[in-house]
């Protein structure tokens, strides 16, 4: 994926959390869920839970949670709108751009550089140590 495509989706991932009002970690991921703003999608289908929630990493099913609202951004008339399947075209972007979600860039910057660490970030945004890894080394082109 080219740069062009991961900034498209960083500024719509800050989009959707100037929508639904969330001004501080953690995200809000299952209001965010079953309280959809209009245009987005009627129902979640629980079956596309992934197997990471399951899984017994703290934070896990808050990152199985993310992946899920992300699938579901691409497929509703608002990603369609956005034309986000030709952003986010496999399962490894998905990952990508729920990790964007769950730990939105604007709120990174807003940490201090002492914070941008894998530990800090897991505890900051209640995600698993792994996902905050590999989200900083994501944005690190931005902070």
């Amino acid at each position: 994926m080219n740069d062009s495509n991961l900034s498209r989706l960083e500024i719509i991932a800050n989009e959707l959390i100037v929508i639904f009002e969330i001004t501080s970690p953690p995200i809000p991921i299952e209001s965010m869920l079953q309280h959809p703003r209009s245009e987005m999608w009627e129902e979640v289908d629980i079956l596309q839970l992934t197997y990471g929630f399951l899984m017994k990493e703290k934070y896990s099913p808050r990152m199985s949670l993310a992946r899920l609202l992300a699938r579901h951004i691409v497929e509703s008339p608002w990603g369609q709108a956005r034309k986000l399947k030709d952003l986010v075209p496999d399962e490894e972007v998905v990952r990508k751009f729920a990790r964007m979600l769950i730990m939105p860039l604007p709120m990174i910057k807003a940490l201090s550089k002492s914070a941008h660490n894998p530990p800090e970030m897991s505890t900051h945004f209640e995600v698993p140590l792994k996902d905050a890894e590999l989200r900083l080394q994501e944005a690190s082109s931005y902070l």
